[in-house]
């Protein structure tokens, strides 16, 4: 800070000088002492210059609201939102979330680093901060196609960028616990941190071996205990409330009061649909509705954070942090009433109150590379009378193995809809390989027609079910030519799509358009016989190999339990 400038906030401070903008009649939240006070808050320079009554300066009047600091969601799937950088603060910055820290692997998956590259790039500028960590499971499987293969020395150049923050979550912690080379490189690249974890349901010993490679948070956590021993062990909890995984109402209760600053409320995965409706605003009032008292509740979207990350000058109202504050009308709904960002009002009752910035490059333009995509090689030669079927649980990830007799049609496998059997295929769409696996679904509910999305996690291959092999070759090509996206098709034709142009997961349109589009998506489902609550969400994950029992990528069947790709015909 120069010299000038410096003196100037002092005197702002002192009170000698006039303020940017004083903010009154507000309850003002003090973080570090859970404390609400009736107080002005002088803001300059974008930062708070003082707390207190007699500041000089322009007013604006909270008019008895509460006045807090601006929500920061501490581990963010951009993807899942289907939105760009800049719709995605659109839909974000009024419900007073003013920082995200984002894991890329998503696009990093499809684009390789170049995906990073454009992300950055598409977010400055932006009334929200959008912060990375550098993804350490590109591809997250050998089992899939990613489009990209990342090592340690492809990350090592991104340290220096002042909004890249640590190494994104290490879900591989079996390769982490067996000393994996490349993934000790990895974490050898932030050796203070921050490094985020996954590791569901590891615990004793084996747990405390995680922690000691250095990685410090976990989201993955869904019971009490769980959270009580990473907690003991030092980690951060980072108790996620998303879209479908839905974990605070099981996680509070194993919190001991002297660890609330080491636990953070984050979204992980946070679809269209649910942002309509708000985002960390709504973890607050659940928070609350669960218990907790709503200073402390604000505390783990914001001073919490803020400290993990290493953002020391956030999450705070207090002299010197920066002034990106919300102003709720009350603490139990936590309704949004006014936003601002470096001290300037970006957003009321709900509506940004200026222009967002155009991005200053358009993302890199890349078309599927998919080749061998024909009727017969969505419906393979029968091989045994038994086939392997990948069964859906109604509201989870995990899948079942179901056996069951083989839907044949002249000797190649078919879809049975009077058994609710739909014909399942992953197409591998990076590399021009060919590779198409195909499988068999049991829970979708379709009688006729066909779904397709080029949103597979983790590898975003094209995944397609359906009933007959021209449907699902119909809504395949289709996608192929818009470039990604969902669709629905039946009888010969598309009947609802909505393109995802950026990497075949983001859309450029806004929020609202994006949500109309999947809603006429599900309306389209529901028609042909479709039962599920979000069909594109379920096929999404069909992909993912790391999640039990079966999955289907582009190289074929995969036994999770056995991490490997098993036969499709038969019993074993």
């Amino acid at each position: 800070m120069d010299l000038e400038r410096w003196r100037r906030r002092l005197a702002v401070a002192k009170g000698e000088a006039p303020a940017d903008l004083v903010l009154t009649g507000g309850r003002v939240l003090k973080v570090f002492t859970g404390e609400w006070l009736d107080e002005d808050v002088a803001l300059v320079d974008g930062v708070v210059a003082g707390v207190g009554e007699g500041y000089p300066g322009p007013r604006l009047d909270l008019e008895g609201g509460y006045l807090l600091p601006g929500f920061i969601d501490g581990h963010l799937h951009l993807e899942s939102s289907l939105l760009t950088p800049r719709e995605l603060a659109r839909a974000l910055v009024p419900w007073g979330t003013t920082a995200v820290v984002a894991d890329p692997h998503e696009i990093v998956n499809v684009w390789g680093l170049s995906g990073l590259e454009y992300l950055l790039a598409a977010s400055e500028g932006l009334p929200l901060d959008f912060f990375f960590m550098l993804p350490s499971c590109v591809p997250a499987s050998p089992l899939e196609t990613a489009g990209a293969r990342v090592e340690a020395a492809d990350l090592a150049p991104w340290r220096g960028h002042p909004r890249v923050l640590g190494l994104a979550e290490v879900m591989n912690f079996p390769g982490v616990l067996a000393g994996d080379a490349g993934l000790g490189a990895k974490l050898s690249l932030f050796p203070d941190g921050p490094v985020d974890g996954h590791a569901p349901g590891l615990s004793g010993k084996a747990l405390q071996a995680y922690r000691l490679s250095g990685i410090a948070s976990d989201h993955e956590c869904t019971t009490a205990a769980e959270a009580r021993e990473k907690l003991r062990l030092g980690f951060y909890l980072m108790a996620r409330e998303g879209s479908l995984a839905k974990n605070l109402a099981d996680l509070l209760p194993g919190v001991p009061d002297a660890a609330w600053r080491r636990v953070l409320v984050v979204t992980d995965d946070c679809h269209p649909l649910d942002l309509e409706e708000g985002h960390l605003n709504r973890r607050l009032a659940r928070l609350v509705e669960l218990g907790l008292d709503p200073a402390l509740a604000v505390t783990l979207v914001s001073l919490n954070p803020a400290e993990y990350f290493r953002l020391g000058n956030r999450g705070a109202i207090a002299p010197g942090y920066r002034a990106d504050l919300v102003a709720v009308a009350d603490l139990r709904d936590f309704r949004v009433r006014l936003v601002l960002k470096e001290g300037r009002p970006v957003a009321r009752d709900g509506i940004l109150t200026g222009e967002l910035p155009e991005p200053a490059a358009p993302p890199p333009s890349r078309g599927f590379r998919v080749t061998g995509l024909t009727r017969e090689a969505l419906s393979p030669p029968v091989g045994g009378e038994v086939v392997k079927v990948i069964g859906l649980i109604p509201g989870q990830l995990l899948t079942e193995k179901r056996l069951m007799p083989t839907p044949q049609h002249h000797g190649r496998l078919a879809a049975d809809p009077a058994r609710d059997l739909l014909k399942l295929a992953v197409i591998e769409r990076h590399h021009g390989s060919g590779r198409i696996g195909v499988g068999l679904v049991q829970g979708f509910g379709l009688r006729q027609g066909a779904l397709a999305s080029s949103v597979a996690h983790d590898s975003h291959n094209l995944v397609v079910s359906g009933v007959t092999a021209e449907d699902m070759l119909l809504v395949a090509e289709h996608l192929i030519r818009l470039g990604g996206g969902l669709a629905v098709a039946a009888g010969g034709r598309v009947l609802a799509d909505l393109p995802l142009p950026v990497a075949g997961l983001l859309s450029p349109a806004p929020l609202t358009e994006v949500v109309a589009a999947l809603r006429r998506l599900h309306t389209a489902y529901r028609e042909l016989g479709g039962t599920l609550p979000d069909p594109f969400m379920a096929l999404s994950f069909l992909a993912l190999p790391v999640i039990p029992a079966l999955k289907l990528t582009d190289q074929g069947l995969v036994d999770v339990a056995r991490f490997q790709v098993v036969p499709l015909f038969g019993e074993e």
